[in-house]
């Protein structure tokens, strides 16, 4: 029994250690750092390159840092921002549809009505993000939104599940900790293995969206709207729910532990 405890111990000791620096890239990074509070660029210069990018290239400001840089409105649709720095930059409605902004920095940014369609957003860092109105739709959305401003956004169609077949910088997944989520849309997204915990999702639409072992622990789904959901394993433990809604939750758990309207 005593090993049994032990080797109990060690593994878990093992899933949390493989878990904890999927997306939390922030500890060991210094944002006072020229690399995180500069920009190499004016919103001119970036201008130019796109004037003489010709159809059928990519511009390619991967790895740049770009913080703080306005370029809202700006038509930036397939441009590789792979592991960029945009911490606090402006986009505000500009196009960055099937844009790759894999492990970019965009902490604090303002995407506010920005165009994301088939974006590719892996392990990218949004925590506290402005993007209200945003669409995401059709895009591989596997990043860390804690604490983002999403309300009204479109998350139609959108991957957003946990990577399970590469691991090695750990479950990576969508992080919706304490985002808002108010009226937002996710029509069809797979939100597998997603973390809502004490999201505010009020109206929010999820009518044939995956919600499969989602922990949505404390998250207020008030007004929200689930139909033809998969919810198998979703977590309810604490979350705000209307009773009638909470019914049609087939294989959702902690529904004991709910607070139903």
């Amino acid at each position: 029994m005593r090993l049994a405890h032990l080797l109990g111990a060690s593994l878990l000791l093992c899933v949390v250690s493989a878990e904890a620096p999927a997306q939390d890239m922030l500890r060991n990074v210094d944002l006072a750092q020229p690399a995180y509070s500069q920009s190499e660029f004016t919103r001119a210069d970036i201008e130019a390159r796109l004037a003489v990018t010709k159809p059928g290239e990519t511009l390619d400001l991967s790895m740049r840092s770009l913080n703080g840089l306005d370029l809202s409105g700006l038509d930036l649709s397939g441009v590789n921002l792979r592991a960029a720095r945009l911490v606090k930059a402006r986009l505000a409605g500009a196009k960055l549809d099937g844009a790759i902004l894999d492990q970019a920095w965009l902490l604090e940014a303002d995407l506010s009505g920005a165009s994301l369609r088939g974006a590719h957003v892996f392990a990218t860092q949004l925590q506290r993000a402005r993007a209200e109105g945003a669409d995401f739709s059709k895009s591989r959305l596997a990043a860390d939104l804690t604490g983002a401003d999403l309300r009204g956004a479109l998350f139609r169609g959108a991957d957003m599940s946990a990577d399970m077949k590469n691991q090695s910088m750990g479950l990576m997944r969508a992080v919706l900790r304490s985002a808002k989520l108010d009226g937002a849309h996710f029509d069809g997204a797979d939100l597998s293995r997603a973390d809502m915990r004490y999201a505010r999702a009020p109206g929010a639409i999820f009518d044939k969206a995956s919600l499969k072992d989602v922990d949505a622990a404390g998250a207020d789904f008030t007004g929200a709207r689930f139909e033809g959901a998969s919810a198998e394993g979703l977590s309810l433990d604490s979350a705000r729910i209307d009773r009638g809604v909470a019914a049609t939750l087939k294989g959702a758990v902690d529904l004991d532990r709910a607070y139903l309207q």
